[in-house]
């Protein structure tokens, strides 16, 4: 008896639209937590590793792939639980529906840009160009991408300033950390220097700091000397060149420069500065 009777309110609420709306509601979350679920389990069985990357580098492309899907799909979903919330309280939908499909034709014709966004959007992230957390230039601007989509990509700066630029205005972009990184300078040194000495002391300096526990796990290759690069009017031009991790170059080659130049005032190499001849015209009165 008492059984019947919970199963009869249990219908009862059944049948009463609040219940209605609270199943559908709960039945959302749930569904909306297992698909959320599958997508990251499915895209991080899907990518193919990369050989070159990092295991980093693969995760920051996975999440990535997971937000930009995940994101797409929350969107779809909400609307469509909205539609059915709103057809509990009884309200007509047909109407709603028929006027997304006119807004979407007026879209269309309107929405290039949007279109165009999307495009390349999909195709940046579908090519690897860049991923959350690497960093890039494009267009003029350089910084860490703090998140992509399919429409916009946003970056910030060193000075903490918020980018946004619109995926379909990217004509160029550079990545910064992808794979590995270089440390890439240009040092001068003076026209009386011994060169072979600068080349010893170059190399010696990249030597410690490879070997140096606070930057060894940074540093694939040593910086070195690499060449004379150029005659300068006051210095003759050394490149130095070395392989790190990805976004180790500014660190790395900070302290090299600081180390190079305490090894220099200790070899007694000097970094020239411009210098300027000036003749002095004297008139001889008799």
């Amino acid at each position: 008896m008492l059984n019947s009777k919970i199963l009869n309110i249990i219908l009862s609420w059944s049948d009463s639209w609040w219940m209605r709306i609270i199943l559908v509601i709960v039945g959302a979350y749930i569904i909306r937590f297992i698909v959320n679920t599958s997508i990251g389990r499915v895209i991080r069985k899907l990518v193919r590793p990369d050989s070159y990357a990092t295991k980093d580098a693969e995760r920051k492309r996975e999440d990535t792939l997971i937000k930009v899907f995940s994101t797409t799909f929350d969107v779809i979903f909400w609307i469509i639980v909205l539609m059915l919330v709103l057809a509990e309280l009884g309200l007509n939908i047909a109407p709603l529906i028929a006027g997304a499909g006119i807004v979407g034709i007026a879209v269309g014709f309107g929405g290039q840009y949007l279109i165009r966004d999307i495009i390349s959007g999909l195709f940046i992230i579908i090519e690897n160009q860049y991923r959350v957390g690497d960093v890039v230039a494009i267009d003029g601007f350089s910084g860490v991408v703090e998140d992509i989509n399919l429409r916009v990509t946003i970056l910030r700066d060193m000075d903490g300033t918020v980018h946004t630029i619109p995926n379909g205005e990217i004509k160029t972009s550079s990545n910064m950390s992808r794979d590995f990184a270089r440390v890439n300078l240009t040092v001068g040194v003076g026209y009386d220097a011994d060169l072979a000495k600068v080349t010893e002391t170059i190399n010696a300096v990249g030597m410690e700091l490879a070997a140096d526990p606070t930057f060894k796990a940074s540093i694939r290759t040593a910086p070195k000397f690499l060449r004379v690069d150029e005659f300068g009017d006051s210095a003759v031009m050394i490149r130095i060149l070395g392989d790190v991790e990805p976004m180790k170059q500014w660190g790395v080659a900070g302290e090299f420069r600081r180390r190079l130049k305490i090894a220099f005032d200790r070899e007694g190499i000097e970094f020239p500065f411009p210098q300027r001849v000036v003749h002095i015209h004297q008139n001889q009165t008799s």
